[in-house]
């Protein structure tokens, strides 16, 4: 099979240019519930994962209780005063099944993609990021970009983390990283979303072995895996010890200063490479549609 690769080509690179229009929707950002309401967000896959780095993000920043749910097993009926609903597409069956189930019990926020989805007429609010939708089934700037938006909703300065995008981009990738037979991703506190998205990133587009877990549980078994020609990849800063640990196993080490949702970026390339690499073509991973729509 001959890879193109085309479509995630161009949204990957598009990133910093996503995220600084996002980060000057303040008026969307306002759409989003107010610092001390309880919140649940709920996603499916990636979104899912960008729901738990939103979520780790704002209580963390004392804005109130918010639990990230896979809209498959959310359980929303715990008196939430909002509810976000993330989806690129606004056609997932699962989430347009608990939006619907929930409708009236708390005001609902949709974050989504196509303007002429489902979703945008079964919640309460809409932020629309057309411009920032993708061709290809493997998503790249459209999750970025909502976590841009709801990061700049918190009162977080993106300037940095938009230089550091355009570093990602720039960056040449080592060839082993291309050749590992296996990779591992970390990350902590907001930055465990952005590593299961990122080892997610790289098992569908490159059919790769990839694991993710939150740093600090790494070394309580998952670590007995590593060895020469395999890549632990930290998202953010590691916990004390955590290198010397992995160096001892003979595995790469990567992760550099950029910002996390930076250097997920940089994951994003590697899985673009390696994808051609292997002659495949992640706009069209196997086994996989643009959204998941089930049978009713």
């Amino acid at each position: 099979m001959t890879a193109t690769a085309e479509h995630m080509a161009v949204e990957l690179a598009s990133q910093p240019e996503t995220w600084a229009r996002a980060a000057g929707m303040t008026r969307e950002q306002a759409l989003l519930p107010a610092p001390g309401l309880r919140v649940a967000v709920v996603g499916c896959g990636t979104s899912w994962f960008m729901a738990q780095s939103y979520a780790a993000l704002r209580e963390s920043g004392g804005q109130g209780v918010t639990d990230a749910f896979a809209a498959s097993e959310a359980f929303v009926n715990r008196d939430y005063d909002a509810i976000i609903a993330l989806t690129r597409s606004g056609t997932t069956t699962e989430v347009l099944e608990l939006v619907r189930a929930h409708r009236g019990a708390a005001p609902i926020i949709g974050i989504v993609g196509d303007t002429s989805s489902p979703l945008v007429d079964e919640v309460d609010e809409v932020i629309a990021l057309p411009f920032a939708d993708e061709q290809s089934v493997v998503q790249t700037r459209f999750a970025t970009t909502a976590l841009a938006l709801m990061r700049s909703s918190l009162g977080e300065d993106l300037s940095g983390a938009i230089a550091d995008a355009e570093l990602a981009i720039a960056d040449d990738l080592d060839d082993a990283l291309v050749n590992a037979e296996q990779y591992t991703f970390l990350g902590r506190g907001w930055s465990v979303g952005l590593a299961h998205e990122a080892a997610l990133k790289m098992r569908e587009a490159t059919q790769s072995w990839t694991e993710s877990y939150p740093a600090m549980e790494y070394r309580h078994g998952p670590i007995s895996i590593a060895a020469p020609n395999r890549v632990v990849w930290m998202l953010g800063t590691p916990p004390t010890g955590l290198v010397q640990d992995v160096a001892h196993t003979g595995a790469r080490y990567v992760s550099s200063a950029l910002d996390p949702m930076a250097e997920l970026v940089r994951v994003h390339r590697l899985a673009l490479l390696l994808a051609r690499a292997r002659g495949l073509n992640p706009d069209l991973p196997r086994n996989l549609t643009r959204s998941v729509i089930l049978d009713s």
